[in-house]
């Protein structure tokens, strides 16, 4: 009989163990050693079978054993102790609060997904897994965020495999009241809502769930209530699902629904309004539109408005391709917005200004979510050195006159949270070393350029520690192939094979990623004879755990993984290589620390970051990559290998491919298998050893989320706060107006002549020359410009590379014509071809990037050599 009603029913603690509910209902328990083992303790078999989650570990708890926990001295002493632990991580100062200078009062962090914990199941990937990061690093080092996205009812989809290897996806129902999340509610005791205007007079209504991720409290926005029509409820109903306008809707919910639930936490709870907006990627780009609105209803006017909003705003792109940001068509964005829809008092005409791809080789009819975010953003970052490049390339077109490299996107390379991700019997050893307290605020605040304390571990106790996480790997992997041949319709009779899957002393490599087709799961099967030679070795085997999920509208990435599985259930094979369907958090945080090599071979750049090789590398994995990614920034042959890329332009995609693969091959052969399998003289395989102690000692800091949100804190968060500050209401109304006086005078500025003191074509190093540059400045005035000197190498083409940039000053009121005149040094401090030019650019004090307006005037041809002598 199916139930007509489903409850939840939630048990009575004995008042001494009240204190659990509260642990239970903080997710820092998913990174703090000493929580979990006191849950465990509650009833460790309950525990093991709830997935380690301590809300369902009460939910089941029987009420005999929680009476004799009241009773248990020993119990209560540690649970006091742990409930006290958490009371100063939450109240106490932390890095944030030792800081000199001014910082922001509090920041919101809007994105679609959040990993925090396998409990909390509302991420699909990369994009999530760093959310749930940065949460967790903002907590530790007691930044004020505000964590803000949505709770979707069915979260990612669960994956199994059919019986010939076909992805299938499984969407189970979340229950809000079987998750870590507690409803926000008004002093009244009713849910707080908020709500967004929808054509035709309807209405879309979300509750606000608080997830509390240690300090930082996490508002999920839920749109099942039953205030809503049915399709109105559904628009949480899955991450990444639907078509373009259930996708449109969510992405409101999230950005414009987000601000209204942060500005209902704050008039609750007292906590500070945040004077900066960081949007983790373009998904909650409209959190912008809705700050605007707010404005103008104080009496700002749009553009003023638009200013004071970019001051504090932060944007965060993660992708390298085009295709992969969120595109919608004109007309649909237009209905959703105006008069008789969200944002009533906005010209709908501004709101899709913002989006429109209105540059050279844009599609003008389609709202970019992403030129959305950079174009409401002051500040902007990609995620790795590498990364920042190609978003300067990919978005140069919002910025026509400048060169690439002064495109206002600069980069903060990603990291992972260590408490989470770094196995206990890794962090044990790093406490006997160095004492508990300094081993996690190594991990969690970081700040050390060296972990130099790795250097006093003994080589036997790295080897001994790396040889019981690969058998710890073993036994999970058995465990979950023979779950994923029974959901494949096996019999236990045929499954006895499993029992000698892997090997705890062969060489282990992970590949476990999502599946789009630029991550190249299939490229080791690009030549099978010789990964099967390679699997079999009689001397220097290796052995394969492979995951990962493709999208659920993605059929050819669901091609891969059948391919893959095909290969892997080759009875020749099948104990050497295994794919584990239902890639997730729990899955991962074994996965890691129980592999010798992460293996990762994108098509290079395609990898914004790529942070999986990070959480392997804090175990003492090495990597095996391509150069792409953080990879590409921060790899030594100390931490592991690069394969080689065929990147050229005429490469064609099969041949590059069957060249990378070669390269693998070749890599694994020559390189890392001797590597692994020599013994030195006490019989342990003494270089390996040290490759791992180099990944922990100098790889280790520089991956720690406690050093990526540091960054942000000290490079675009605290900046973005002063400009917030700075720009008042008036200061808006001035730069909004002063932007549109320039932009309607910037035609009549000129460059009308340059000449410097140098005689000849040639001169010597340390030369510095007189230059003098007459420009025309139309309505404008020389406080409303700068005119500057770039000055370099010139390549073949008389570019200049890696340029210095000088300001020059004025000599005085304008000419006789009205032109002004302009003089500086100029210092030839490099040899070779030596090239300059100059250029002016609109300069005001508001300004965070010479580049914000996206105008410049460089002397014109018809000026010729004179305006940029070439020294050769």
């Amino acid at each position: 009989m199916k139930a007509i009603r489903r409850f939840t029913v939630r048990p009575v603690l004995p008042e001494p163990l009240r204190p659990l509910s509260d642990l239970a209902r903080n997710l820092r328990w998913s990174w703090h050693a000493e929580t979990r083992d006191l849950f465990q303790s509650v009833d460790p078999e309950r525990w093991a079978a709830s997935d380690c989650d301590p809300v369902r570990l009460l939910g089941g708890v029987s009420s005999e054993r929680l009476a004799e926990l009241a009773e248990d001295r020993r119990f209560l002493r540690r649970l006091t102790a742990v409930a006290d632990d958490l009371h100063d991580y939450v109240t106490g100062e932390r890095w944030y609060q030792t800081q000199s200078g001014e910082l922001p009062d509090a920041v919101a962090y809007f994105s679609p997904e959040f990993g925090i914990t396998a409990a909390l199941p509302q991420y699909s990937g990369g994009l999530g897994i760093l959310a749930g990061d940065h949460l967790k690093a903002a907590s530790d080092l007691g930044l004020p965020l505000i964590g803000v996205g949505l709770l979707y009812r069915h979260g990612y989809f669960r994956q199994t495999l059919s019986r010939d290897g076909w992805q299938q996806e499984h969407y189970p129902v979340l229950d809000p009241n079987e998750l870590p999340v507690a409803l926000v509610k008004e002093a009244d005791g009713t849910p707080a809502q908020v709500s967004l205007a929808l054509p035709g007079g309807k209405s879309l209504h979300a509750r606000i769930w608080l997830a509390q991720v240690g300090r930082v409290p996490l508002l999920m926005l839920d749109s099942d209530v039953e205030e809503n029509g049915l399709g109105e409820r559904g628009v949480t109903d899955r991450l990444y699902g639907g078509g373009s306008e259930h996708r449109l809707l969510q992405e409101m919910l999230l950005g414009i629904g987000g601000v209204r639930a942060v500005r209902t936490y704050c008039r609750l709870t007292g906590h500070p309004e945040p004077e900066v907006f960081h949007t983790n990627e373009g998904h909650a780009g409209f959190l912008g539109l809705e700050r605007i609105a707010e404005l103008c209803a104080e009496g700002l006017d749009f553009d003023s408005a638009l200013e004071a909003v970019r001051a504090g705003t932060v944007f965060t792109t993660h992708t390298p391709v085009p295709a992969g940001i969120d595109r919608f068509d004109r007309e649909l964005v237009a209905r959703h917005f105006g008069p008789d829809a969200e944002l009533p008092r906005i010209d709908v005409e501004r709101v899709l200004r913002l989006g429109m791809e209105t540059y050279p080789g844009g599609e003008p009819n389609l709202f970019n979510m992403a030129v959305m975010g950079l174009r409401l953003a002051q500040r902007a970052n990609g995620v790795s050195l590498l990364h920042g490049n190609v978003s300067r390339e990919m978005f140069s077109g919002l910025w026509p006159a400048f060169d690439p490299d002064e495109v206002p996107i600069t980069s903060v390379t990603n990291g992972v949270h260590a408490p989470t991700w770094v196995a206990p019997e890794v962090l044990r050893l790093g406490a006997r070393q160095v004492g508990a307290e300094r081993a996690e605020d190594a991990l969690s605040v970081g700040g050390a350029g060296r972990w130099d304390a790795v250097a006093d571990i003994a080589d036997q106790d790295i080897w001994e520690l790396r040889r019981t996480l690969r058998e710890q790997l073993v036994d999970e992997v058995r465990e979950r192939l023979r779950a994923s041949w029974r959901q494949r319709g096996a019999g236990t009779a045929e499954l006895g094979w499993i029992d000698g899957v892997l090997d705890p002393d062969v060489l282990t490599i992970g590949f476990a990623r999502r599946v789009p087709s630029y991550k190249r799961l299939t490229l080791m099967l690009r030549d099978r004879d010789r990964l099967m030679d390679l699997l079999l070795h009689p001397e220097r085997p290796i052995q394969l755990v492979v995951a990962g999920k493709a999208h659920p509208a993605d059929d050819g990435g669901k091609r891969l993984i059948q391919e893959l599985v095909r290969f892997a259930d080759d009875p020749r094979v099948r104990h050497r290589i295994v794919f584990l369907p239902d890639y997730g958090m729990g899955m991962a945080q074994k996965l890691y620390p129980g592999c010798d090599i992460w293996l990762n071979n994108p098509l290079r750049p395609l990898e914004a970051c790529g942070t999986s090789g990070m959480k392997a590398a804090l175990n003492g994995c090495l990597n095996l990559s391509v150069l792409d990614g953080w990879w590409d920034e921060w790899f030594q042959p100390d931490f592991g290998w690069a394969i080689p890329t065929a990147d050229g332009d005429g490469t064609d995609p099969d041949r590059r491919d069957d060249i990378e693969a070669a390269a693998l091959y070749d890599l694994l052969e020559q390189r890392v298998t001797p590597r692994f399998y020599e013994r030195g003289q006490g019989g342990l395989p003494d270089r390996w050893i040290e490759m791992v102690r180099q990944t922990l000692t100098l790889l280790g800091p520089k991956v720690l989320a406690g050093r990526m949100v540091r960054e942000y804190v000290e490079r675009l968060y605290a900046p973005a706060g002063l400009a917030h500050r700075s720009m008042d209401a008036d200061s808006a109304r001035e730069l909004a107006a002063w932007k549109a006086r320039v932009r309607a005078a910037w035609h009549g500025v000129s460059v009308d002549h340059v000449e410097t003191s140098a005689t000849t074509a040639t001169a010597e190093l340390g030369t510095t020359l007189t230059l003098r540059v007459r420009v025309g400045l139309g309505d404008l005035a020389p406080d409303d410009v700068e005119v500057q000197v770039l000055s370099g190498r010139v390549d073949s083409r008389d570019r200049i590379t890696d340029a210095t940039v000088v300001p020059l000053k004025s000599t005085g009121g304008p000419d006789a014509e009205g032109r002004w005149v302009y003089e500086g040094p100029l210092s030839l401090d490099r040899t070779g071809p030596y090239g300059y030019t100059v250029r002016v650019l609109p300069a005001h004090r508001l300004l965070a990037s010479s580049a914000e307006l996206g105008l410049v005037t460089v002397p014109g041809e018809e000026l010729g050599e004179e305006a940029g002598v070439l020294l050769r």
